[in-house]
């Protein structure tokens, strides 16, 4: 996998930045913690 951003945190700020990057035109990837019992880290992308 290949992206031209990667935002760490799904927060006020990291999805905004992870959003107007995509609408530029950018391959997006939007890492974010998961605090349920799994304790496992999410990704989402945008290619």
């Amino acid at each position: 996998m290949d992206f031209d951003v990667v935002v760490i945190g799904g927060g006020p700020g990291g999805y905004v930045a992870a959003i107007k990057s995509a609408q530029l035109g950018q391959k997006v990837a939007c890492i974010e913690f998961d605090s349920n019992e799994d304790k496992k880290i999410k990704l989402g992308g945008h290619v």
